[in-house]
């Protein structure tokens, strides 16, 4: 099964790690997102490892799976509205009459639809390709402050040195560990795919509906 370029796999691997540890610290909600997502990396890497047993015969499965995990603790709607800008801030949203704030409600829940399931797909068939990957937790680049944590770890494949690849959490009120960002050597993919939404504005003139319906994650990779 084809994946996507180098630069989506090296975000995959990274936010599959750490969604699988925020999911176990939604259970453990004193455990420190540094030790979750210590504990959990064998466990991930065991999940990848299976995986190629079925997944050319039923991947649908694979991506169910891996919707699984995604879902309860990645901040799906507040990646979106992040990367939607401008057009998404509550300042706008006040400045807006009651039709125009109930269609950007509209465009907001769209667009955080269009993310989760391209994410999942674009992530799910690069998956694979770091099976056997070595990864390491930098104690000494990673801290975490009350209810927000920003971790590193080094990533290691058949390049000499490792991807260093930073992760930034927070607790929900629920408390559990959301995903906020991610960051790869020096590639922020929130302000990637933030320009790729303004870009693709201006060429739609603004209009938020074309930009939603046409939007493509795999596009990031082109």
């Amino acid at each position: 099964m084809a994946g996507p370029s180098g630069g989506a796999l090296r975000w995959l691997l990274a936010l599959c790690l750490l969604l699988t540890g925020a999911a176990q610290a939604a259970d453990d909600d004193n455990r420190g997102a540094a030790e979750t997502l210590r504990e959990t990396t064998e466990a991930v890497l065991a999940v990848i490892d299976s995986a190629e047993g079925y997944v050319d015969e039923d991947p649908q499965r694979y991506y169910r799976a891996v919707h699984e995990v995604l879902d309860p603790v990645v901040d799906f709607r507040g990646f979106a509205r992040g990367v939607m800008g401008d057009y998404a801030t509550s300042d706008r949203y006040r400045s807006l009459d009651p039709a125009g704030r109930e269609q950007l409600r509209d465009q907001l829940e769209r667009f955080t639809e269009t993310m989760r399931k391209g994410l999942v797909r674009t992530y799910s068939k690069g998956l694979l390709a770091f099976n056997g990957s070595r990864v390491d937790l930098d104690e000494d680049g990673s801290r975490e402050e009350g209810g927000r944590a920003t971790l590193r770890q080094f990533i290691y494949s058949d390049e000499a040195e490792p991807y260093v690849v930073t992760y930034t959490m927070a607790r929900g009120q629920d408390g559990r560990w959301l995903i906020r960002n991610l960051i790869v050597e020096d590639v922020n993919l929130g302000k990637i795919y933030r320009s790729q939404f303004e870009s693709s504005a201006r060429n739609y003139d603004g209009d938020l509906d074309k930009v939603i319906s046409n939007w493509n994650v795999e596009g990031l990779d082109s």
